[in-house]
């Protein structure tokens, strides 16, 4: 039963047969066939299909919620079992926004010190990529912003707040300032993440409530880019000050603080709504709980 509901969610991330097959290293028949097994078994027509995928049906739907509750379960119960025999081991996986990828160091750097088994794979995604990637149990947790547009069925943990800086050459004209207004930042060319990105849109209406129409001459969904350009002097850019201060900006750039009237955003550590939680995930979660004291003192 197991390897079948594997296929389902398989099914539901590559939303074709083939893919999904691939995903799961087997042929399309092979998974066709064990899609066909399971609609056997529990008496429902799962999936709408004629040469290609169409979606499921509302009882596929269904089963695929539980899908991703029995295959979480087993993988949590698997994992325990071997921390039990191995102690804590295996492939942890994280995606976290741009804007947060340097902070993920600081979660994953004391779990390999006392866990050198572990092994990490960390993504670069979108706000919604991260949910979308942790709802099919494609990644372990995520980090992403915490407070500012729905997370859905996942906890979190929040590590920091977000306050930005503009970035601009040392002899741009508000390269000696102290701090700078939203109105200010967006009189000037700027670079800035592409419109998918959470962040930007964070940016847009900081712009837009300074009576700003956000119109960046340049975008793109990678800070390297971003920062590749403000360093030949023609542009400038707007990036939370974790970020700038992790680059280790100096001459001849400067990360002038921006003057901001809203609450910062919240960046947290968000994981599944599931107990018991997988040794992996407990033991991340472990480190973003110190982490966010150390970083958010009450």
């Amino acid at each position: 039963m197991i390897d079948k509901l594997e296929m389902m969610l398989a099914l539901a991330r590559e939303q074709h047969f083939g893919r999904a097959a691939e995903a799961c290293g087997i042929t399309q028949p092979t998974l066709s066939a064990g899609l066909k097994q399971l609609e056997e078994s529990l008496g429902v027509l799962l999936v709408r299909r004629r040469s290609r995928f169409l979606g499921f049906t509302p009882e596929g739907v269904r089963v695929l919620d539980w899908a991703r509750r029995i295959v979480g379960d087993t993988r949590a119960m698997r994992q325990e079992i071997r921390a039990l025999q191995r102690g804590l081991a295996g492939h942890l996986r994280i995606a976290a926004i741009p804007t947060a990828l340097p902070i993920v160091a600081a979660l994953t750097t004391p779990l390999h010190v006392g866990h050198p088994e572990i092994v990490f794979t960390i993504l670069s995604r979108t706000s919604i990529e991260v949910l979308s990637l942790l709802d099919n149990l494609e990644v372990d947790a995520g980090l992403t912003y915490v407070d500012n547009e729905p997370l859905g069925p996942v906890r979190s943990v929040p590590l920091y707040f977000e306050h930005y800086r503009l970035l601009v050459a040392a002899d741009h004209p508000l390269g000696t300032r102290d701090s700078v207004t939203w109105a200010e930042v967006g009189g000037i060319p700027l670079c800035l993440l592409t419109p998918d990105m959470q962040n930007r849109r964070i940016i847009d209406r900081r712009l837009a409530d300074a009576g700003v129409d956000p119109a960046p001459t340049l975008q793109s969904n990678s800070m390297v880019v971003l920062f590749s350009h403000v360093r030949t002097g023609q542009w400038a850019s707007v990036m939370p000050a974790v970020l700038a201060e992790t680059m280790g900006l100096g001459d001849p750039i400067r990360a002038i603080p921006i003057a901001d009237p809203e609450p910062a955003p919240t960046v947290g550590l968000v994981y599944p709504r599931r107990e018991p939680m997988t040794p992996l995930t407990a033991a991340l979660v472990g480190e973003a709980l110190k982490l966010g004291k150390a970083w958010m003192p009450a």
